[in-house]
């Protein structure tokens, strides 16, 4: 019997871990530090009210109940010893610090986080969208800075209070200056009766010349008009230079650096790897990227390691001719090379992977989005039904899809938001 070990329960590991289901000589063991695969795409619905965190949130043991060659463990992977072949284990529920599971064949997809470019002290003052923690922390955020503002007095601070700034202009900072637009400007406007929620300022800070910088000029453009309808304002070419309790100071390419007064900063600018990225490549002497990714052969293996595989947001592919791909970080990829090592794991024979780029999808508000599928420039209401469908059907079963579903057309039919709860 085969031991396969995968490390992260995210799109890529959980697709692996599916793959190998009707593989009769293999028995796999899925480490991941939750007991739910996070649909982190929708984690700023979350964050806005939207969605509750259940409706996007598997429990990995529910997903996984009828494979039963599979078996789930709740514990942080600390280390590797690829001699041995065994991955260390801490945190255990039970209250151990610490064990080991051998394994024939391993899996690490850890993921990625957000990088604060060597200012990981801003972390508390901006908190990020990559975790349903996070989500949830922002949504109190977002939503206690309305009710400041409600029985705040003086202007100035009433406008900090109102004042959110999100920095990041990739497809998650458009998709949330955009809906905090809408809950100021739509959702919340009849709710409070001293603050004016629709006063409320959206600023959406990017160092690039354009939003959306992965997808063609053209619909970056749309974008940008759709974000402005709503309310959002556009600084575009402007470097985060500080953030602080209550400040952000900013400083435009050609520009002089300044401080806005915001209460609540959304950080969703730039990626780095996780830390089992890192200690991957110490124990197998492999090489890191900038963004702290591993460097992994064409067929998704550690060179000289055949027995183990590093896949999405952790890991950086080389080509055939040993140079490093340029893979989008984006769900598609870790699930495509999921389900590539697990036919390389049933088949006993690894070959090289090649992504099939699906396209671009970003929404932007209520019947506003673009979408780049296959060359076909989608934008406004057909772009975000094509959303709607895709992420429906990427969503992890069939209740959540339902659920998910009956959400938007609520909210859609009556301009709503019913998971507005503030955890203090």
């Amino acid at each position: 019997m085969k031991r396969v070990v995968v490390v992260g329960g995210g799109f890529g590991g959980l697709q692996a871990v599916r793959g190998l289901r009707r593989a009769a000589d293999v028995e796999v063991t899925l480490v991941d530090r939750q007991n739910f695969h996070l649909f982190q795409p929708l984690a700023y619905q979350v964050a806005t009210g939207g969605l509750s965190s259940a409706e996007i949130a598997s429990p990995l043991r529910r997903v996984l109940r009828h494979q039963s060659n599979a078996r789930v463990l709740l514990a942080e992977a600390t280390g590797f010893d690829l001699e041995a072949r065994e991955v260390t284990l801490d945190e255990l529920p039970n209250g151990a610090r610490s064990m080991t599971i051998p394994y024939d064949v391993l899996i690490v997809a850890g993921g990625s986080a957000y990088s604060y470019f060597g200012h990981d002290e801003w972390a508390e003052f901006a908190p990020e969208l990559k975790t349903l923690q996070g989500a949830l922390a922002l949504r109190s955020r977002i939503l206690s800075a309305f009710e400041a503002a409600e029985i705040e007095t003086d202007a100035a601070r009433r406008a900090a209070w109102l004042t959110f700034v999100v920095v990041g202009a990739g497809p998650t900072g458009v998709e949330m200056a955009g809906q905090i637009a809408e809950l100021a400007n739509d959702t919340l406007r009849h709710d409070f009766r001293s603050a004016d929620p629709s006063g409320a300022r959206v600023l959406l800070v990017e160092a690039a010349d354009r939003v959306l910088g992965t997808f063609p000029p053209s619909l970056s453009r749309r974008a940008a008009r759709s974000l402005e309808s709503l309310g959002v304002t556009l600084a575009l070419d402007t470097t985060v230079v500080d953030i602080a309790d209550g400040t952000i100071d900013v400083q435009p390419r050609d520009g002089e650096r300044s401080t806005i007064e915001a209460r609540t900063v959304v950080w969703a600018a730039g990626v780095t790897a996780s830390p089992l990225a890192g200690l991957l490549a110490t124990a197998s002497g492999s090489e890191v990227d900038r963004a702290g990714r591993i460097l992994v052969d064409a067929n998704l293996t550690l060179t000289g390691h055949p027995e183990i595989f590093a896949i999405g947001d952790m890991a950086a592919v080389r080509s055939a001719g040993g140079e490093a791909q340029r893979l989008p970080g984006v769900a598609p990829v870790a699930m495509q090379e999921g389900r590539h090592v697990a036919r390389s794991i049933r088949d006993s024979k690894p070959e090289a992977f090649r992504y099939r780029d699906k396209g671009n999808l970003a929404t932007i508000g209520r019947s506003h989005a673009v979408a780049d599928v296959k060359g076909v420039h989608l934008w406004g209401f057909a772009a975000w039904v094509t959303w709607l469908a895709v992420h429906l059907a990427y969503l992890i079963g069939f209740e959540n899809r339902l659920l998910v579903l009956t959400r938007w057309t609520f909210s859609y039919l009556t301009r709503g938001r019913t998971a507005r709860v503030i955890h203090r």
